[in-house]
């Protein structure tokens, strides 16, 4: 039962007894780009460059140099996987979610001991050396370096103590320092870190990595769904029917997830900057989630990057390094499905009734497009779709292209989302262009030099696709009805996918 999931663990337990939902190997494998190599054949999806597919997660038992640990990867890479994980139908996340949010349960700390420090490194260690303790895998030969990409950064307020977690771009550099990536205005622990360099003091953070799914799955949420001081870690609480166990660090006034795999602790610091590619040269960072691979970030403003100074390194015996590859179906998930259910929210509050679903597609890699299901009740309903549109805007500032379809096509089948884009789409009626709107920074159209629209980097010409069919005009495009049957009763052995 999924209802026993609580931990990485008890979540690969459970997914070892779902027919073709994890598969494991014990011949060796390099995170040095070989592990990720790998999986994109095996389940990656998302907007990997094909071919790839949607499978099962995978683990990887004998991890070159590091005899000690596994790998763990894909978890999240599969919809329907998440929606085992969760105990939900997958074409229902979102408004699981969106239940979660108004449900929540806040997390506890515990003073009793912990699987997440039955291990302990220390930095001042002589030994002590990142690159040989934390096994985080590079997804290509041209990363800057392996970085932690399934890593929860927790940190708190300086002036009020609210608390808040979210997932970054976290390069290891030496033996001792990681570079952490904040998305410029887009998250709290970025608004919380403003606030220290104005103090001029460092910033304890905690990094917790190999975690319920749960978790991963609330830290997607962004405002204006999770306000600054909402800590996600309430949502995970009300998915699981319980709080989500936080632990004291031992080396900083921080808490992290009590059951992680890995934690790593530390400290921003005030003025201590690291250009991302400082080892490798490359001029690049790694795979971003709209599938191109992001350039490495400077030592310099705009696009500094802060250190994070090690302190310390703790983990459960024998850890599972969990990781993903950066452009792949996980990141849909855990940005895609918290999105879906912000939109939900929205669109519900503000006319209930006639949304039927969202999803937040693969090919946007769960930010980009995002498709509205639709429902038409009488004459007067007739433009009320589009309004439905711009409140998803609203919902994610990072959305550029909405399609609304209506309550006939399967907005999980991009084919038929394209049939409804074919057959109920005119261009010069359908097609609503809202240009100069602040988009996402990892777009590379989003910018002057792909449009002379666009003024700076990061804008874009937001577009709604209206492939609903006018009220009026419903008796023309009724799909071939068909015999209803139960296959099964022909084929019972056979895998149907819906």
């Amino acid at each position: 039962m999924a209802s026993e999931v609580h931990d990485l663990r008890s979540a690969l337990a459970f997914l070892a007894k779902q027919p073709g939902q994890l598969v494991e190997t014990d011949v060796e494998a390099d995170p040095n780009a070989e592990i990720s190599g790998i999986y994109r054949y095996v389940g990656s999806g998302g907007t990997v460059k094909r071919p790839t597919q949607e499978g099962p997660a995978m683990v990887f038992n004998n991890v070159k140099g590091f005899p000690d640990s596994r790998v763990v990867i894909g978890m999240l890479s599969s919809r329907k996987r998440v929606g085992m994980l969760l105990d939900t139908d997958y074409k229902r996340l979102g408004w699981k979610l969106r239940e979660a949010v108004k449900n929540t349960i806040p997390p506890v700390v515990t003073d009793n001991p912990v699987p997440c420090q039955e291990v302990i490194y220390r930095s001042e260690d002589p030994d002590f050396d990142l690159r040989k303790l934390v096994p985080a895998p590079t997804n290509t030969p041209e990363d800057a370096g392996p970085y932690v990409t399934m890593g929860l950064c927790s940190g708190s307020d300086p002036e009020n103590g609210d608390s808040d977690v979210t997932i970054h771009r976290l390069c290891i550099q030496s033996r001792d320092e990681m570079t952490m990536w904040i998305t410029p205005g887009s998250r709290h622990l970025g608004a919380f870190w403003e606030k220290y360099l104005k103090l001029n003091k460092p910033m304890p953070i905690s990094v917790s990595i190999g975690l319920d799914p749960a978790v991963y799955m609330c830290a997607g949420f962004e405002p204006p769904t999770t306000p600054q001081g909402f800590n996600e870690l309430q949502i995970a609480g009300a998915l699981r029917g319980k709080a989500v166990e936080l632990a004291k660090c031992v080396s900083i006034p921080e808490t992290c997830i009590a059951n992680a795999e890995y934690v790593i602790e530390g400290e921003l610091i005030p003025g201590l900057t690291m250009r991302e590619d400082v080892n490798t040269n490359t001029g690049k960072a790694m795979p971003e989630f709209p599938g191109y691979t992001g350039d490495a970030k400077g030592d310099n403003l705009p696009a500094y990057l802060p250190v994070i100074k090690v302190k310390a390194v703790t983990t459960r015996k024998n850890p599972i390094m969990e990781s993903c590859i950066g452009p792949s179906h996980e990141h849909v998930s855990m940005a895609g499905i918290p999105t879906e259910a912000s939109v939900i929210d929205m669109v519900e509050r503000a006319m209930p009734g006639r949304l039927v679903n969202v999803h937040a597609a693969p090919c946007g890699g769960g930010k980009f497009v995002t498709i509205l299901q639709m429902r038409k009740n009488n004459i007067n309903d007739e433009g009320r779709q589009r309004q439905a549109a711009l409140l998803a805007f609203s919902a994610f500032s990072e959305m550029k292209h909405v399609f609304l379809v209506d309550e006939d096509v399967d907005i999980f089948d991009m084919d038929d989302v394209m049939w409804a884009l074919t057959t109920r789409f005119q261009g010069d009626v359908d097609f609503i262009p809202i240009p100069g709107v602040h988009t996402h920074v990892l777009d590379p159209s989003n910018d002057p030099a792909f449009s002379p629209s666009i003024r700076v980097h990061g804008i874009s010409c937001k577009a709604i696709f209206d492939c609903t069919v006018p009220y009026n005009l419903k008796d023309k495009f009724e799909r071939c009805k068909f015999m209803e049957v139960d296959p099964k009763k022909w084929l019972p052995d056979f895998n149907f996918s819906f």
